[in-house]
């Protein structure tokens, strides 16, 4: 595969050879993509590769998989993205090429550690299992045989045959017309699954399966194929890494946040000092709502608590002198000399809204950022509540916040996963008395900006402050200086030459 650091040169191909390179909405990525590609493009692939697999974690745990409310909501996902997911939509060349190549992108990124490949395969799978259950049955033998998988259709005529020994076996089955429902034949050895659960039926090496227990069995090879190709991509990696403009990307992706980066904007001095205390109980989320206490009580913060509040004070509207004010105004109550605050506190500030050292603009944390960098330790405030707190202090601290117990324990549980953000999702949801908030949380700030919009009854409060998402906008993800640094040096003249990549990704 070749890199390119201008603008790619798309090849335009005749019809039937772009079906040919695509001829389904879903596959099991047994080839690695060839020939050009911009290193811009390299990039957007692979954010929005993570967006819609992050998407699809969430949907999973938020809904049953499978309902009609997961179904349409992952649809509506891919279809913003622009990936491919139905057959016959016209076009679909393009979708299905950014599919093809994103994915191979990702599995540079996540094959570098066992947590890594588990929850991208895990995601994968889930994807693969949406798009073959919307995939026509017209389809479904085209798809098998693309994929090497030696599945074969009987015809009528064998499952008459076979009908009641496979509607003794297929438990799936459950009153379904056996003339209704397609069975193939497959390789006994390929449906061990089934056949310890004595769910299959047997004959001559070969099992007979239900169209409906065939999914698990394509998933398994899929599961199998993918664990063995990231080992192999794992091993080869580091004549991939060796290139500084692509390493610093492959290592920083797989906890990039990729959302909207909520800097001020047109939102600057629309939040006085006096409405600070009653926005934290209202609208702020309960790492800020924490942090807002804390400073309240103790008139003092240490520098991560001070660094993640401040920046969502910016986030929300806090102008520099607004700011200054604030923090000077409590610190003092702590009985700090107000010259003591000048000299060692007000330099940190101004530097956090870019007007000392560097001039960096700083953007507000994100909830990746909180759950990852920076744990606190005693005597600190910051970090995330549903991350960083004792399970027992949380509940303490749900009750407080006056979240019914059915509440608490589906927040409880959700921690217990390891899924914080929804945790925290959930919690907006008990708060602000909604079923379905409506979209994926990720940030503090998108907290307090959709708080905002419901409070206000549905005034557009949060499209002041933040920029609706364009294909510029959508570059602007927060990564390490590292990472910046070496995107930030491709121009038009820039060209790598990977033809190994190809053997790294079989």
């Amino acid at each position: 595969m070749q890199f390119l650091g201008g603008n790619r040169r798309k090849l335009r191909l005749a019809d039937d050879q772009r079906n040919a390179c695509y001829p389904h909405s879903l596959q099991f990525y047994l080839q690695p993509p060839s020939g050009n590609i911009s290193l811009i493009e390299f990039e957007n692939l692979a954010i929005d590769r993570v967006k819609l697999l992050k998407a699809v974690e969430n949907l999973g745990v938020s809904y049953v998989k499978g309902s009609e409310q997961y179904q349409s909501k992952l649809e509506a996902e891919l279809r913003k993205l622009k990936f491919s997911y139905r057959e016959n939509l016209g076009d679909e060349y393009e979708p299905r090429r950014r599919d093809h190549i994103s994915h191979f992108i990702l599995r540079l990124a996540y094959c570098q550690s066992e947590e890594l490949r588990r929850w991208f395969i895990q995601q994968e799978m889930d994807l693969l299992r949406f798009r073959f259950s919307i995939l026509p049955k017209d389809k479904i033998q085209s798809f098998l045989k693309d994929s090497h998988l030696q599945f074969e259709a009987i015809s009528d005529e064998d499952k008459t045959l076979r009908e009641q020994d496979i509607m003794a076996s297929s438990h799936s089955l459950g009153g379904v017309q056996l003339e209704l429902e397609s069975v193939y034949k497959i390789p006994f050895a390929d449906a061990l699954d089934l056949f310890r659960g004595r769910k299959v039926y047997l004959e001559n090496g070969f099992a007979y399966v239900p169209l409906k227990d065939i999914v698990a069995i394509i998933l398994n090879e899929f599961r199998t194929k993918l664990s063995k190709a990231l080992a192999l991509t794992a091993r080869s990696l580091p004549a991939v890494q060796s290139d500084e403009r692509l390493q610093p990307l492959l290592n920083h992706l797989s906890h990039s946040y990729t959302g909207q980066d909520y800097s001020t904007q047109g939102n600057v001095g629309k939040v006085s000092l006096d409405q600070i205390d009653s926005l934290s109980t209202k609208s702020f989320p309960p790492c800020m709502r924490q942090l807002h206490k804390a400073l309240r009580e103790n008139h003092h913060l240490r520098h991560g608590g001070r660094m993640q509040y401040g920046l969502f004070l910016k986030g929300i509207g806090l102008t520099l002198e607004q700011a200054l004010q604030f923090w000077k105004q409590e610190f003092i109550r702590g009985k700090m000399d107000p010259d003591k605050f000048d000299k060692g506190y007000s330099y940190n500030i101004r530097h956090s809204f870019g007007k000392e050292g560097k001039r960096t603009d700083y953007t507000p944390y994100s909830c990746l950022k909180i759950i990852l960098t920076n744990p606190p330790s005693q005597g600190d405030y910051h970090g995330c509540p549903f991350r960083h707190s004792d399970p027992e202090l949380l509940r303490q601290k749900l009750q407080a916040y006056k979240i019914p117990p059915s509440g608490i324990s589906q927040i409880l549980d959700l921690v217990k996963g390891t899924h914080y953000h929804l945790a925290c999702q959930k919690f907006f949801e008990m708060t602000h008395n909604v079923d379905d908030c409506g979209f994926s949380l990720s940030h503090p700030n998108q907290f307090f900006f959709e708080s905002q919009r419901i409070l206000s009854g549905g005034k557009d409060f949060k499209k002041e402050s933040v920029q609706p998402e364009t294909p510029q906008s959508k570059l602007s993800v927060q990564r390490s200086k590292d990472a910046s640094s070496a995107l930030a040096s491709l121009n038009s003249s820039l060209e790598m030459d990977l033809e190994g990549l190809e053997e790294l990704l079989q």
